[in-house]
């Protein structure tokens, strides 16, 4: 699958990838076979939306434009799936949460790929990195480097980068910091598929619980990461979730000539 094959609809204000956990995977494989043909040289850009970046997207002009920037924003929240099914013009047909993506990769394509990962700790780079090449021979961590840097020091930090040759830069510095990371250096990066990830290293080490199937499955993962970490997520939720429902309803309502639809 390639990019041209993808549907887009609009789900709040974003231009949201009609895709699967297969297909997301599919692209993925597709543009790093590219590369290796010669046959593109640009990364293929990848941003995740949720009801928080629809909450976001809509009180923040400039983060609704870099959101749009990419070229697939896919469903890692449940409810953007479901937000599709009653209030786009076609449907998203399933989640794609970026850590069930991190084990789709090598679970789903059975080549060897290069990883690079950027952002968190060092520490729990190392986990992450421990975990999925103890897990998957077919996940190859070729570089790491922690999430704290400043923006003087970035171009080095993109040497590194290309130094290491990945297939896939995954990239967690939380939103807005790795959008603009990727934004601001995509055409510098010599990396078939660059792909934010927010806390997903914190999910792989361990240090990060999921919710269970159920709770996934239903929407519910929010309120599980809420109940287990109420200083630090229950006020974002419980002012983002109203908010994004109250975005989506309004672009599907009073914004019907938007390009998207």
């Amino acid at each position: 699958m390639n990019l041209e094959d993808v549907t887009f609809t609009q789900v709040g204000g974003l231009k949201t990838a009609c895709i699967g956990r297969q297909q997301l995977v599919d692209l993925m494989a597709h543009r790093v076979n590219q590369f290796r043909n010669n046959e593109a040289d640009t990364p293929m850009l990848v941003f995740s939306s949720n009801g928080q970046s629809i909450s976001i997207a809509n009180s923040d002009k400039k983060m609704c434009d870099m959101l749009n920037k990419a070229d697939i924003l896919h469903a890692d929240g449940q409810s953007v799936v479901s937000f599709s099914k009653f209030f786009s013009a076609r449907a998203i047909p399933e989640r794609t949460a970026t850590t069930d993506t991190f084990h789709d990769v090598p679970g789903m394509y059975a080549e060897t790929l290069n990883h690079f990962l950027l952002g968190g700790t060092q520490l729990v780079l190392e986990k992450c990195r421990h975990q999925m090449q103890s897990r998957y021979d077919n996940f190859k961590v070729v570089g790491t480097h922690h999430g704290f840097f400043p923006e003087l020091d970035e171009e080095r930090l993109v040497e590194k980068i290309n130094a290491a040759n990945p297939d896939v830069l995954w990239v967690g510095l939380g939103k807005p910091k790795e959008q603009l990371f990727c934004l601001r250096n995509k055409h510098k990066l010599k990396v078939p598929v660059i792909i934010t990830c927010g806390g997903c290293y914190n999910f792989v080490s361990g240090d990060y619980k999921r919710a269970p199937a159920l709770m996934q499955k239903v929407g519910l993962e929010w309120l599980f990461r809420a109940l287990t970490e109420p200083r630090k997520l229950l006020w974002r939720y419980l002012t983002t979730n109203p908010h994004a429902i109250y975005c989506v309803i309004k672009h599907r309502y009073f914004n019907r000539l938007s390009s998207v639809e």
